[in-house]
């Protein structure tokens, strides 16, 4: 079985958005999380969606997910205090789940709500990634300059790294559901609730991370800036629609 979990637990304060979590946003008449879950809704790869969100906020999901006809949905649960346990609580929902299924092991595409501009092809790519080398890690290639700073409160360069061996990892992040969540246990246990990302945890694993191509879209809404690249993304995709633009 192949299982989205999808984190929606933040609050979005960078986003000022007045008191509504960022995720919940209306682009195109629609939240920012409907989009995201539409794609893997929509997927013939993806068997069951399990999702971690802000709690005050599961019964405003839980009725947009009957309003958008989001059916494969099997559990909403508290996002955590921190996003690595937003993750957590998000991959042991889908653990729970996947007990009751025949499957000896379960796929799990870790993934944010506001991350809506995947595709199809990322989705089977990245389940294809998994079932050969262990792991998918979505990315993408550098564009421009990266400066590496000796701290965060300077402005003195350390050293420059070379575009070409320099990637933006992005999501969704895969892996064997029954490896990721064993490792965030042993990592909790520790103590260590601060991973920026699944990616970051399993590397401290000795994993070896495999890259899968993602679209340069895809980018995660995060502030007022990314949310009008969004909505012009968007725009864009709906135009060529219109249009027979390729």
């Amino acid at each position: 079985m192949n299982i989205a979990v999808i984190f929606a637990g933040g609050i979005g304060q960078r986003m000022k958005s007045k008191g509504l979590p960022k995720q919940f946003l209306s682009v195109h008449s629609k939240p920012i999380i409907i989009h995201t879950l539409e794609h893997f809704q929509n997927s013939e790869y993806i068997d069951a969606i399990c999702i971690s969100c802000v709690p005050e906020w599961i019964d405003y999901l839980k009725g947009l997910l009957n309003q958008y006809n989001i059916t494969k949905v099997k559990d909403i649960v508290p996002g955590g205090e921190t996003g690595q346990m937003s993750i957590v609580n998000g991959l042991r929902a889908a653990d729970k789940w996947a007990k009751t299924c025949e499957s000896d092991r379960h796929i799990v595409l870790i993934h944010d709500g506001v991350r809506p501009l995947i595709d199809e092809k990322l989705i089977k790519n990245c389940i294809d990634s998994v079932k050969k080398y262990g792991s998918a890690i979505t990315s993408v290639a550098v564009k421009e300059t990266v400066l590496m700073v000796k701290d965060s409160d300077t402005d003195e360069i350390d050293y420059i790294p070379n575009r070409a061996n320099t990637r933006l990892a992005r999501a969704p992040q895969c892996f064997w559901l029954d490896e990721i969540l064993e490792a965030e246990e042993e990592e909790i246990a520790k103590g260590n609730i601060n991973y920026i990302d699944s990616c970051s945890l399993m590397q401290t694993k000795g994993l070896k991370m495999h890259l899968v191509d993602g679209p340069m879209e895809n980018i995660k809404v995060t502030t007022p800036d990314d949310f009008y690249s969004m909505r012009a993304l968007l725009d864009a995709k709906e135009n060529a629609q219109i249009y027979g633009e390729d």
